[in-house]
């Protein structure tokens, strides 16, 4: 037997992406009955082999399913079988396991994602099934088939951001076979993870999904307590008209690690694990969102797919900004100096800051896309066309204190050599009161082409119109006027490609995109902001797309120069009535990504980027040539080389073993401070798999040698990598 083709192997396409199990529960076949007059139907949906692989064939981020030898972008696809196999059970560490991904620890306790040196801003470049996903929140894998990072500007197919990429999590559908699938694990921090997912057909043409998830955990302080629901209902499976309604919902308590203060512009040599917030740091959030969709088929291989999608998400966050104890002023107690290398100790001093967040936003998405593959004037077309609409409405609120109350988090004061030492406040004495309102409001509008001149040769062009607004408000207060900004765009954004197939298994392309990002990308305006216009960028990209003879593997390398032509800046003249969209900066590199099977035993995956090229050309106006964010500065959060390795090997019937490395080499946070430097790292991860006929049994460990690295980068701060992890998983199959 062809180990690699036993039906229980990998054991989990779980709720949580893991796929344990169900390599045949997840096949979607076309139902058309008899009585129907629609001639032919076709459903494209990823393949059972697709799932159940770290190979990706097809791709939904482009607004509907296509080749991936047709798009002409780099594009990385994260499967359910890689996701399973890593553990990769939030967004976050789905990302860790891309090239050129970097993250940001902002001082919102948000973490921004960095790539190619560009922002992937939350509230623009992350999506839900090609819908706009904005809500700062912990993203959990437990309801996702895979995860899409599409690299390089993409404003014609989505709109504004995507600068740097966009990121499309793939939720998985109901389907016409019953499956029930169920994923216990245990990991380091006391933490225990409880997965369903469970199909069921409830019609001839009609099915039902429900997917559940339960975390909980105490890892040294930092607790794990979430929830999670997903239900997805289908009605008319394969038909000329398709329904469907899903429901999510995510609720998060967990604890939360802010960072720890750099020492002399390096990690302070701690364990990762250790954590110096207070005991009543919390970072809540909700994500909650209805999802309504009808597709309808022509019988012209044409479709046309209109989705609403209602949200809304809240958030709640209470941190820890940790700093190094400094006295300078006698009067105020014993004089202490700043530590260094060489005198830093457990007795090391601490203070504890705050930084609160509490949020809430509510969105409302329209979107309508038809697709159409036709032959006019001798040429084969496939046209891609939608209009979408969008309505968003923010809230930050600021908290204080009543008059006379003290919520001191540095009562004792805690030191290096005593984390998680217990001491926290009342957080529930803090008065709420609205701080800022934003409403924005935007439509947009594109139409794509894809042309085959001749069988080897096709042509891309694609043209989008967005129209933005947003309206900014804070409130009235004792000591100040209530203040209201305003601000519209419209923007034109372009696509343009030319690919080369000269056979089944071989794709070359050359590639051009734009993108725009808004001034009220925050949910905000300020005095110059709501009148300073747009940034802009460009991607150019020529890359292949090459399968192996047997077509068990594809490798994608990608040659790119990503450049921001107008970046926002402030005009250090005290008169300006407005940024100054002055600064420019571009990025250059190669990119690589392997996937797929060598031998019928051995799979691998990776993805790896080499960026010699992160140049900022020009800098904020009287910046140093060199220095922070002058001239000639290397961008922040952009290593030369980052990716990571994958390969497991079916030794038989039952066993499969395997491991891999994450690499990223060194670099700077953001505003590059002079001295401030983050270390290159590699860790190493391993897994051993022991399969029967309805059940399998997972050993991972993640960073073998417990390496201590800064992951996750801020200018006074950085997120320690999480150290040695050890998991035991158990999936079973009914």
């Amino acid at each position: 037997m062809n180990p690699s083709k036993h039906p229980l192997l990998p054991l989990g396409a779980m709720a949580a992406g893991f796929g344990l199990l169900g390599v045949n529960a997840l096949a979607q076949p076309v139902i058309v009955p008899p009585e129907t007059t629609l001639p032919a139907v076709s459903v494209r949906e990823s393949s059972d082999d697709e799932r159940n692989s770290t190979r990706a064939t097809t791709s939904s981020i482009v607004k509907g399913t296509q080749e991936l030898r047709d798009i002409p972008q780099s594009l990385t696809v994260i499967t359910e079988r890689l996701i399973h196999d890593r553990q990769l059970d939030t967004l976050k560490a789905a990302l860790h396991n891309t090239a050129g991904v970097t993250f940001l620890a902002g001082e919102g306790g948000e973490e921004d994602i960095r790539l190619r040196g560009f922002s992937l801003a939350t509230t623009g470049d992350i999506f839900v099934d090609g819908m706009r996903d904005p809500a700062f929140y912990d993203r959990d894998t437990f309801a996702n088939e895979r995860v899409e990072l599409l690299r390089g500007s993409a404003s014609m197919l989505f709109g504004r951001g995507s600068t740097g990429g966009v990121v499309n999590q793939v939720t998985k559908q109901a389907n016409l076979l019953p499956s029930n699938e169920v994923l216990f694990s245990l990991s380091s921090g006391d933490q225990a993870r409880l997965v369903g997912d469970f199909n069921r057909p409830t019609g001839p043409s009609t099915g039902l999904r429900i997917q559940t998830m339960v975390t909980k955990g105490d890892d040294a302080g930092i607790a794990t307590q979430k929830a999670g629901v997903a239900v997805n209902w289908r009605q008319g499976i394969g038909q000329r008209d398709e329904w469907s309604v899903g429901l999510y919902h995510l609720d998060n308590a967990n604890g939360i690690h802010y960072g720890i203060p750099w020492l002399q512009g390096r990690p302070v040599n701690v364990d990762p694990r250790n954590y110096y917030g207070a005991a009543s740091d919390i970072n809540r959030g909700t994500a909650s969102y209805v999802t309504l969709t009808q597709r309808h088929r022509f019988a012209d291989d044409s479709q046309l797919t209109t989705t609403l999608r209602q949200g809304r998400y809240t958030r709640d966050q209470r941190a820890s900004a940790i700093r190094f104890f400094v006295n300078n002023n006698p009067a105020n107690g014993p004089i202490v100096n700043a530590p260094t290398r060489d005198n830093v100790g457990p007795g090391t001093l601490l203070n504890r800051g705050s930084n609160n967040k509490v949020q809430d936003l509510g969105t409302t998405y329209l979107q309508s896309d038809y697709s159409s593959v036709f032959g006019a004037s001798g040429l084969k077309h496939e046209v891609l066309a939608g209009l979408d609409a969008a309505r968003e409405r923010f809230r930050n609120f600021a908290l204080s204190v009543p008059a006379g109350v003290v919520l001191d988090k540095n009562q004792p004061r805690t030191n290096l050599g005593t984390p998680n030492d217990g001491t926290g406040v009342d957080e529930s004495l803090r008065i709420k009161t609205l701080q800022r309102a934003f409403k924005a409001d935007g439509v947009g509008a594109y139409a794509q082409d894809l042309v085959s001149l001749t069988p080897t040769w096709k042509l891309l062009g694609g043209l989008r119109l967005d129209r933005f607004s947003g309206d900014f408000r804070t409130p009235a207060t004792a000591t100040a006027a209530e203040v209201m900004r305003s601000r519209g765009d419209s923007l034109w954004s372009r696509r343009a490609g030319l690919l080369y197939q000269p056979d089944k298994r071989h794709s070359f392309h050359f590639s051009y995109g734009t993108s725009f990002n808004t001034s009220g990308d925050t949910y905000q305006y300020d005095n110059q902001t709501d009148k300073t216009p747009p940034e802009s960028s460009q991607n150019l990209e020529l890359g292949a797309t090459l399968d192996s003879a047997d077509d068990g593997a594809t490798l994608r390398v990608a040659i790119f120069r990503s450049t921001k032509l107008h970046e926002r800046n402030r005009d250090p003249d005290s008169a300006a009535v407005q940024n100054l969209l002055s600064g420019r900066r571009h990025s250059a590199g190669v990119e690589l990504d392997l996937s797929g099977r060598i031998t019928p035993a051995w799979e691998v995956f990776g993805s790896y980027a080499w960026v010699p090229v992160a140049r900022i050309d020009v800098g904020a106006p009287g910046a140093t040539p060199g220095v922070g964010e002058g001239a000639g500065t290397r961008s922040s959060l952009t290593p030369k080389h980052s990716g990571t390795i994958w390969s497991t090997y079916q030794l038989d019937h039952h066993w499969r073993m395997g491991g891999g490395v994450n690499l990223r080499s060194a670099q700077t946070p953001n505003r590059n401070p002079v001295g401030v430097r983050a270390p290159g790292f590699a860790t190493l991860d391993l897994i051993a798999e022991y399969s029967l006929e309805q059940v399998a049994f997972k050993f991972n460990v993640g960073n073998l040698t417990n390496r201590l690295y800064a992951d996750s980068l801020y200018t006074a701060h950085y997120i320690p990598g999480a150290g040695r992890t050890l998991s035991f998983t158990v999936a079973t199959r009914f």
